[in-house]
């Protein structure tokens, strides 16, 4: 049987605490489907199961009542990050530079690879195959830089020069 870490064992990840418009707004519509659509299902089946008697063999009973507290977690979190993630908003001011909510297009020569990614905060990164954290290593190196400019990326493998070919910005 695997044992389970304490969380306060584990070391805490310093990451930023902003997110796109587009973002916030899935973050809230997540947190609506579930507090009216899931819960209330989910609640109404447990008290279902419930009236049936003996809840020590009742599978519906221990499904749906785990199901609750998965959601009622994800309520929790959801309500966190919406009260501590700040929404930056697109100024034109960030035109022809990369900075946080940018789409960038980048190519390496060495490895012929050509790229168009999205540099966003971390709760955005989930299901969103083009977008990367604005603290990982690529957006580190890739920020505030300009159209032309070359960004070099430090890895354990080595370091990797991208070419900036395009900036844009949702607006």
């Amino acid at each position: 049987m695997r044992r389970k870490i304490p969380e306060s064992t584990l070391p805490k990840i310093k990451r930023s605490q902003m997110i796109t418009a587009e973002g916030m707004q899935k973050l809230r519509d997540e947190h609506d489907h579930l507090y009216r659509v899931e819960r209330p299902d989910v609640t109404a089946k447990v008290s279902w199961a419930a009236s049936l008697g003996d809840r020590s063999e009742n599978a519906d009973y221990h499904y749906n009542k785990k199901r609750l507290r998965e959601i009622d977690n994800r309520i929790r979190y959801l309500t966190k990050c919406v009260d501590d993630l700040k929404v930056i908003n697109y100024h034109p001011n960030q035109e022809g530079k990369v900075m946080f909510g940018a789409w960038v297009e980048i190519k390496n020569e060495e490895k012929r690879l050509q790229k168009r990614l999205r540099i966003v905060g971390y709760e955005e990164l989930i299901g969103n195959k083009d977008y990367i954290s604005m603290d990982s290593p690529m957006a580190k190196a890739l920020l505030d830089k300009t159209l032309g400019d070359e960004a070099i990326v430090k890895t354990k493998m080595g370091d990797f020069v991208w070419k900036i070919l395009k900036i844009e910005y949702q607006k």
